[in-house]
């Protein structure tokens, strides 16, 4: 395998990435007024099944720091998405758990999100499922 090609690749892929977060980031939030961090830790939670989840194990599902990961909760809170709550055996824990109004948010967005997917990652299968 050529330098060439891997950073050929490497380029596609950044691309790739950049074109779904603008179409995902401008259709959740005109949609559903959610971003795209936001929507994902929605998708953690309600994937992961569990009542309630510690900022860093949240952080780390998304990719983001733990300072920025707890900005994003904090918007998330502030919009009733989620509660947060201290860990009764750690009092320097912070618990953060989804709310019905983000469980129904969710809900509401994740077609949208697999139709962006959907789009820009199976264009062939986009165009034969829009002509059926």
């Amino acid at each position: 395998m050529s330098e060439e090609f891997v950073v050929r690749a490497w380029r596609e892929v950044l691309a790739k990435h950049a074109t779904t977060t603008c179409v995902l980031e401008r259709e959740l939030s005109e949609k559903h007024q959610l971003g795209v961090s936001e929507f994902e830790v929605l998708e953690r939670m309600v994937e992961g099944g569990q009542p309630k989840y510690r900022v860093q194990e949240v952080a780390d599902a998304v990719h983001l720091s733990q300072s920025a990961c707890s900005r994003l909760i904090a918007r998330l809170e502030k919009a009733g998405l989620v509660h947060r709550g201290m860990c009764e055996a750690d009092r320097r824990g912070v618990f953060v758990c989804i709310t019905d109004e983000g469980r129904a948010r969710h809900t509401a967005a994740l077609p949208t999100h697999r139709a962006v997917l959907t789009r820009i990652f199976a264009p062939d299968q986009a165009e034969l499922t829009s002509s059926k």
